[in-house]
């Protein structure tokens, strides 16, 4: 029962009815009041224009002086009283009932006294009116007003009607209403329970989609319809952050899968190799090739790792630790070829450069930038035909800095340029001449790049391979305060 009550659909369902209940109860009060009220105010009003007609005719038919006693004043009570509904005493100045409108010539009222203080509201106010029995005349509480007779004719005439008639009228208006807020009522529930449903589903999915996610199916989806509000923008955020979480996990995979396969050939040659020596299988003549191959793969398996604990460092910087300072882009240019200047000398390859004679300053992480500038190079010296050209170009172009490295081999095939800078890509065509590579440097060169604002593109076509990357120039010299 309690986790029953725990459902946002059950509790925002009741929520509501209990506002509509309260508000219907809030209405009802109201116009309960002011029905109440207004009927009141109808009928005061009705007999106290009753009691002024039955002024003037008194006074029209009897004249000055006249015996309020007498039968004709009873038959003209009786008259006003068949065509208002209303009971009429007429008394004395001291209260004395002197006449009624019962038809009966032996009327029990004829004798009685009202009560002083309803004789010195009239003297004192100008009116009575009130819910009583007005001092036993009536055997229960009826409505009476009272008012002084006319000039000519010393007494009053109190005019009383019965209170049930009243609450009968009131009852009618009751019922219309209590009829019309069930109808309401009905009604509200039947759209609340459409609305909250509505309202509710987004998250139900959500839930259920978060435990799917927990159980590592990322597939389901949070449906919006057509919506467009707070609650859509939710889901919506909820399916993005889906789609990054199937990504992730499927870079994951994929990550795990390329290790696996990478870590797993040199280290089935190391074993290989390894237990050759031991069990004595091969020859003493071949035994240093066997050790060379062995610390070789030992060597490529130490860079795997290496260019994975890269990665890792690069996947934790933000955007701002790695643009917080500015660098000469030119100088790191010239430091990677002469890293590089014995790779490139033993595969007899000419250098062609075509670089600026002022310092180029960019924003950006000066040792990542290095990285990037030594792989691409180190790239194009590994697969440049011996005896070619390697051309590094660097300029300026509407506010950013470009950097260009080619070089003259194999063309790269069509298919194989857009996945280029994935993790541990390389085409089939590269494995067997690269058996140092481990499919990491391209990727780790975008990395960086992406994590400056920056972008790098690869064209290959009839031998040339050319790739370009641009950096952001500054405005100021390294560890000085850029201009705003």
């Amino acid at each position: 029962m309690k986790s029953f009550f725990r459902n946002v659909y059950v509790k925002n369902f009741i929520t509501v009815v209990l506002l509509f209940c309260l508000c219907i109860f809030v209405l009802g009060m109201a116009y309960a009041a002011m029905s109440y009220s207004y009927i009141l105010r109808e009928r005061s009003d009705g007999m106290d224009e009753c009691a002024k007609t039955a002024g003037s005719m008194l006074r029209a038919f009897a004249g000055e002086g006249a015996d309020m006693e007498g039968i004709d004043i009873k038959s003209v009570l009786s008259w006003l009283s068949r065509m208002t509904g209303y009971h009429m005493l007429v008394t004395d100045s001291q209260g004395l009932v002197l006449n009624c409108s019962d038809k009966d010539p032996e009327c029990p009222h004829i004798g009685m006294t009202v009560p002083a203080e309803a004789v010195a509201a009239v003297n004192r106010e100008g009116a009575y009116r009130d819910m009583t029995r007005l001092g036993g005349a009536f055997d229960r509480s009826r409505f009476v007003m009272g008012a002084a007779l006319p000039a000519g004719s010393a007494g009053y005439l109190f005019v009383s009607d019965e209170a049930g008639r009243m609450s009968g009228i009131w009852r009618g208006f009751a019922d219309i209403f209590v009829a019309s807020a069930i109808l309401v009522v009905v009604l509200s529930f039947a759209v609340a329970f459409f609305v909250v449903r509505k309202l509710s589903r987004p998250i139900k999915e959500m839930s259920d989609a978060a435990r799917s996610y927990a159980r590592g199916d990322f597939t389901p989806r949070v449906h919006t319809g057509d919506s467009e509000d707070e609650v859509a923008e939710l889901a919506q955020t909820f399916n993005v952050m889906a789609d990054s979480l199937e990504r992730s996990e499927k870079s994951r995979r994929e990550l795990i899968a390329n290790v696996s396969h990478e870590l797993k050939t040199p280290m089935t040659t190391i074993a290989g190799y390894a237990d050759g020596l031991l069990d004595g299988t091969v020859p003493r003549e071949r035994e240093a090739e066997c050790l060379q191959i062995i610390s070789s793969e030992t060597k490529r398996l130490s860079r795997l790792v290496r260019g994975m604990l890269d990665m890792s460092q690069l996947q934790s910087k933000t955007p701002l630790e790695l643009q917080s300072r500015s660098f000469d882009l030119l100088e790191v240019v010239c430091q990677s070829l002469l890293s590089l200047e014995r790779k490139i000398t033993s595969r007899n390859l000419d250098v062609e450069t075509l670089l600026p004679e002022e310092a180029v300053y960019v924003h950006g992480d000066a040792d990542a930038i290095t990285q990037v500038v030594h792989n691409l190079l180190d790239n194009a010296a590994k697969f440049a035909t011996p005896g070619t050209n390697l051309a590094v170009k660097l300029w300026r172009e509407e506010g950013r800095a470009f950097v260009s490295v080619s070089d003259r081999g194999e063309t790269i095939p069509k298919e194989e340029l857009p996945r280029i800078f994935e993790r541990f890509h390389k085409s089939d065509a590269s494995r067997s001449m690269d058996r140092d590579g481990v499919g990491l440097g391209l990727y780790i060169a975008k990395t960086i790049l992406d994590s400056h604002g920056s972008s790098i593109y690869v064209t290959s076509r009839d031998g040339l391979t050319t790739f370009t990357f641009d950096m952001k120039l500054a405005k100021s010299r390294p560890n000085e305060p850029r201009e705003a």
